[in-house]
């Protein structure tokens, strides 16, 4: 998905104006805010009995919404197009997510899955906040990246990737739910495919002193 350092340029366009183009930012709220609404919508209002995976989505979404606003630094576009589908398919999974949800779960997958949404959650927002320190005060529409560094950017490409994955694996487990499951062999699939693109692209970035070719995807030391 063309969207963050994949998105594409003018340099990248040979110069020409990029038409369906908005600010990231907006592009981001596109992607985040529906899915959010939607949990906030069937957790406080519409069903009886909320289900703990639902409001764990209300909780991810808000965070993701919050980040976006708060957090990270924007300096480029987002296709327009792209940020609808992302933010379609997002409200579609939270929708199903508090509809079909499991509202009665033994206390081992609840503390478990809890644990893990934990972890999850408050490991990808520091890796978050160390991709927030590269981008300097975030007013200049000069893109000059820099390698990442520290916590599990030592080891892979998008420790947040993985982080968030173990957020997702949480909601699964309280979820008790197939869909749930299938939503998180669905997220597995694309950031394994985007962590690797990304490793690929700092390896051509960046020296090999600054971004060893040794350095992982997303799993440390294994994938």
């Amino acid at each position: 998905m063309p969207y963050s350092k994949f998105a594409p340029t003018s340099a990248s366009s040979k110069g020409k104006k990029l038409e369906g183009m908005v600010p990231s930012k907006i592009g981001m709220l596109i992607i985040y805010v529906p899915a959010t609404i939607a949990a906030f919508i069937f957790q406080f209002f519409y069903l009886s009995t909320p289900s703990a995976a639902g409001w764990l989505v209300f909780i991810h979404f808000l965070k993701r919404d919050a980040e976006v606003l708060l957090l990270h630094k924007y300096s480029g576009e987002t296709v327009l197009n792209v940020a609808q589908i992302i933010g379609t398919s997002y409200f579609i999974t939270a929708t199903m997510l508090c509809i079909a949800s499991n509202t009665e779960i033994s206390i081992l997958d609840s503390k478990l899955g809890m644990f893990l949404f934990g972890i999850g959650s408050l490991g990808n927002l520091y890796h978050h906040y160390l991709l927030t320190l590269l981008r300097g005060d975030g007013k200049t529409n000069t893109k000059k990246y820099q390698a990442p560094k520290h916590g599990l950017f030592e080891y892979v490409a998008s420790p947040h990737y993985f982080f968030e994955l173990l957020a997702w694996l949480g909601i699964a487990i309280v979820s008790q739910q197939l869909t749930a499951y299938l939503n998180l062999v669905s997220m597995t699939l694309y950031l394994c495919a985007r962590s690797y693109k990304s490793n690929e692209w700092n390896r051509k970035k960046f020296n090999e002193k600054e971004w060893p070719s040794s350095r992982k995807n997303l799993i440390p030391f294994l994938y």
